[in-house]
């Protein structure tokens, strides 16, 4: 079962004012889908945002977003520079690769010492 998990890639502090509190104090976080399995970490394109007020705590989705908000968003995600996709492949499935190498070579080995006999 592959574990997914979201890494923060960009942060900023916005003076706009949630439409919930009216404060001046929200967080704009950017984050990146990475996925781990026993054999590979996974890297993938695809980036999400989450929009908070620091003050009441409360998540403010794109639905109620301001113009301003939406202004400072287009902003901030021209800014976001996230990691290229990769896949990279874990030391276990290098053993395994490996095992399964020396078995078959065995194997092959095996056959042809048989056949001179």
């Amino acid at each position: 079962m592959a574990k997914e998990k979201l890494v923060a890639i960009k942060e900023a502090d916005l003076t706009n004012n949630c439409p919930e509190c009216f404060n001046q104090d929200l967080k704009l976080s950017f984050y990146q889908k990475h996925s781990y399995t026993k054999l590979a970490h996974r890297t993938t394109n695809i980036i999400t945002h989450q929009l908070v007020c620091n003050k009441c705590g409360s998540t403010i989705y794109p639905v109620s977003w301001t113009d301003d908000i939406e202004r400072t968003f287009e902003y901030y995600q021209k800014m976001v520079e996230p990691k290229p996709s990769a896949l990279s492949l874990t030391s276990l499935f290098w053993v395994l690769i490996l095992v399964l190498i020396v078995i078959v070579g065995g194997g092959i080995y095996l056959l042809l010492q048989q056949q001179v006999f």
